[in-house]
């Protein structure tokens, strides 16, 4: 009854087999399931991955055994993303705010707290890399993507986008510059400020 699932056309295969399997017509089912024929009808179409929640009263109304049930909602979890459009995604990212926005399609449909306790990872530092206002390291963020059972493929691609956005030696040098150039004028201003020599601007 079970194969491995790689994308939402082969998960609503699944679905149809599993149902087939049962002997139940999608009207049966949909008494069973609580679910309109037509819902059922859509979540087997392969056009669009239903809920967990759709697919949990598909395979319990079809007399899916629950301990069984773990197993297929890791299938709809891996169904939920396209390894190729995530290595599309990772591949063409230009800035910290795609590589976040591939990194989270990568890791749906978990939260944030689900993440942490998974990987011991703040989900401060989790949302930070999501939204592209922080690089991790690539260590970290393979951590990350590994615990989610992320592909080899994408897993390179996440390294690969990372060394590719993470500032090269010049820009290093630069913003050590102006990290000197602050510290300086925070000294200059301090010692003004210490012998009283600081004043108010001019009104214009």
């Amino acid at each position: 009854m079970f194969e491995h699932v790689e994308d939402v056309e082969s998960f609503a295969g699944a679905l149809q087999r599993v149902r087939r399997h049962a002997g139940l017509s999608y009207r049966q089912l949909a008494d069973r399931a609580h679910y309109s024929h037509p819902h059922l009808i859509r979540a087997t179409s392969g056009k669009q991955l239903p809920t967990w929640e759709v697919a949990h009263a598909f395979l319990t109304g079809c007399g899916v055994p629950a301990d069984l049930l773990p197993v297929w909602r890791r299938r709809w979890e891996e169904a939920s993303r396209d390894p190729r459009d995530i290595v599309g995604l990772l591949e063409s990212a230009e800035d910290l705010e795609n590589l976040g926005a591939a990194v989270a399609a990568l890791v749906r449909p978990r939260s944030l707290r689900a993440l942490e306790q998974e990987t011991g990872i703040p989900r401060t530092t989790i949302q930070a890399w999501l939204r592209g206002s922080r690089l991790a390291r690539p260590d970290r963020l393979d951590h990350l993507v590994r615990s989610v059972g992320a592909t080899p493929a994408e897993r390179a691609a996440v390294a690969d986008a990372v060394q590719r956005l993470s500032p090269g030696p010049e820009q290093l040098g630069a913003a050590r510059e102006r990290l000197s150039a602050s510290q300086e004028r925070l000294g200059v201003a301090r010692e003004r400020l210490s012998s009283g020599r600081l004043r108010a601007a001019p009104a214009a």
